[in-house]
């Protein structure tokens, strides 16, 4: 079994829900990613006071970019990190498409996969109504085409590392947690691109497109 269609299995419970905004996932006290209805501002700054500190233990950690990057510009970041998840998003302006994340394994050929298998999820959901479905369609065709999409990720390296990544063109924002977090035990919840004031849900009354 490739490792896309091992993908599109594992995300098949994320998609189920993309009618939602995104919310953590996954119980516990350890969070990556801005509270709903934080202001961004906010978020940033306390962002960038997790990667303080001297200490080289690797920690998990959130990188959110300023605009949609392509597979070439996810495999250029995931060099020498470990990214374990890619979050895609296909904006459309006045309507709600929710973020598809991608887990990774360790590599450059996950990587180069992961937006293949994004666009899978896509093609497998099971929505109620048309116009979930059209939207469902339209978001396959772009993820299928290469579209800039990827807009988040989960990475691990220390602090230095980190710091070293958040000071890159391109990066908006990086948080770590503690080092004694655990994969898998934290809730990872997106900062996207359209997030300029604060962390809220966008309109959802426009139309869906042809394409």
């Amino acid at each position: 079994m490739g490792f896309a269609v091992v993908v599109v299995l594992l995300i098949a419970v994320v998609v189920l829900g993309w009618a939602r905004p995104p919310r953590a996932s996954v119980l516990g006290t350890d969070r990556l990613g801005p509270d709903s209805g934080e202001r961004v501002a906010d978020y940033l700054e306390r962002a960038h006071e997790s990667l303080s500190g001297a200490d080289t233990a690797p920690r998990w950690a959130l990188v959110t970019s300023d605009t949609g990057l392509n597979t070439a510009a996810v495999v250029d970041i995931g060099a020498g990190l470990r990214i374990s998840q890619v979050l895609y998003h296909v904006p459309i302006e006045r309507v709600y498409t929710p973020v598809i994340t991608v887990p990774v394994p360790a590599g450059t050929a996950a990587l180069r996969s992961a937006q293949a298998a994004a666009a899978g999820a896509m093609d497998h959901v099971q929505a109620d109504d048309d116009r979930s479905r059209r939207l469902a369609a339209v978001l396959a065709a772009r993820l299928h085409s290469g579209c800039a999409c990827a807009v988040n990720f989960v990475v691990r390296g220390t602090l230095a590392e980190l710091r070293g990544l958040a000071s890159r063109s391109g990066i908006r924002s990086v948080q770590a947690l503690p080092p004694d977090a655990s994969a898998g035990a934290f809730a990872v919840v997106p900062l996207l691109p359209e997030h300029v004031d604060v962390v809220a849900p966008g309109p959802d009354d426009g139309p869906i497109p042809d394409h």
